[in-house]
């Protein structure tokens, strides 16, 4: 018995090194080998609240979401995501079958491949946009961090400098941006004097032209295959829509204001895919999706597309105010506070991104991975 007892006892520890040995070994083969088994081995995003998963958490902002019923739909619970559960970027994610893209700025980048996530609420194009809510990541920003990640970082996973530039080459960069810079910047001339000093087409114009500097910045860096979404009809959210006076579900001015944006990036992205040796710039095309999912609610499951499904401040047109109870049936909801639409709505956004070449054009995302 005493000889049984000390066999184990000399097994135990060989036994824990080898589980090490296995461990360490698998998180080797899934690091080294995941940009070479998957067609699209990382997903990065970039963008507002939309897209953010955590980085106004760390950031002195009072644009955040970490608080209950934030994420009440979420497996991970609240997280910071302004949404009652998954993004439009976590969804393109499973697609992909990737893991979510973690927030840059509670991640080490040394330690992930599969992607991260640089989007920050209440940020825009322009750098002036969101800095009276606070700190947040603007978009030059984000391309500067992910230009330091692709500098020191993520090269040291990979045995060499071509493993690396194929990797980037196959991943998949994602933009959601615009949104704030006429919700929170051009459209409140108390705060910005933007509508002074731009018309509306200049204005679109200067965003475009921004936005192509940042995608060329990261194409230089080796980035090649882009998704970049439309700004939403945002006078149809609840803080606009239920703010001023228009006839109808939504107020057309600022609709029309984006519509000149997205005009412009369309031709834009086009031009840059001529222009930019193995690039491939898709548009997702989500403006009319959002629009006849809230003029036309039944069409898509839905049974409210004008009311947030959280309790707000303001009466219906801000954000949730902390642990109140929200609406039962989100699922049901397009919007899940003031600004933001809920999970089902990105749900659906991402699925036709994914697999409709209408949607995300000239080529589905699906597609776009086999490029």
């Amino acid at each position: 018995m005493v000889g049984t007892m000390r066999d184990h006892s000399r097994m135990v520890p060989k036994l824990v090194a080898f589980l090490l040995v296995a461990i360490r070994l698998q998180t080797q083969v899934v690091m080294c080998s995941s940009s070479s088994q998957r067609p699209a081995p990382a997903l990065y995003a970039f963008g507002d609240s939309l897209f953010d998963s955590g980085n106004n958490n760390v950031l002195a902002t009072l644009a955040k979401a970490n608080y209950p019923p934030y994420g009440d739909d979420f497996r991970r619970g609240v997280t910071g995501r302004f949404t009652n559960g998954r993004t439009v970027a976590d969804f393109l994610a499973e697609f992909l079958g990737l893991p979510y893209p973690p927030p840059y700025l509670s991640y080490r980048t040394s330690r992930v491949i599969t992607g991260l996530n640089f989007a920050s609420g209440g940020c825009g194009i322009l750098p002036e946009t969101g800095n009276v809510m606070g700190k947040c990541l603007n978009l030059d920003d984000q391309v500067r961090l992910f230009e330091s990640a692709a500098g020191n970082d993520l090269p040291r996973l990979f045995e060499s400098s071509n493993e690396f530039s194929s990797y980037l080459a196959k991943s998949i960069f994602a933009f959601s941006f615009g949104n704030n810079d006429y919700i929170s910047n051009y459209l409140n001339p108390t705060l910005y004097n933007t509508s002074k000093t731009y018309g509306p087409r200049p204005f679109a114009k200067l965003l475009v032209a921004s936005l192509s500097q940042q995608l060329e910045r990261l194409y230089s860096v080796g980035a090649r295959k882009f998704v970049v979404f439309e700004i939403g009809p945002i006078g149809c959210i609840p803080t606009i829509a239920k703010t001023s006076n228009h006839d109808g579900v939504c107020d057309g001015g600022p609709n029309l204001l984006v519509s000149y944006f997205n005009q412009m990036l369309q031709p834009m992205l086009q031009n840059m895919t001529s222009s930019l040796a193995g690039s491939m710039f898709v548009l997702g095309q989500v403006n009319q999706l959002g629009y006849d999912m809230i003029i036309n609610p039944s069409n898509y499951g839905l049974t409210d597309s004008r009311n947030p499904c959280c309790l707000t401040w303001g009466n219906g047109t801000l954000t949730c105010i902390p642990s109140l109870t929200p609406c039962l049936d989100a699922d049901k909801h397009f919007f899940w506070d003031g600004f933001h639409f809920t999970e089902k709505v990105s749900s659906i956004l991402a699925s036709r991104c994914f697999n409709d070449a209408n949607v995300c054009s000239p080529v589905s995302l699906q597609h776009l991975v086999q490029i």
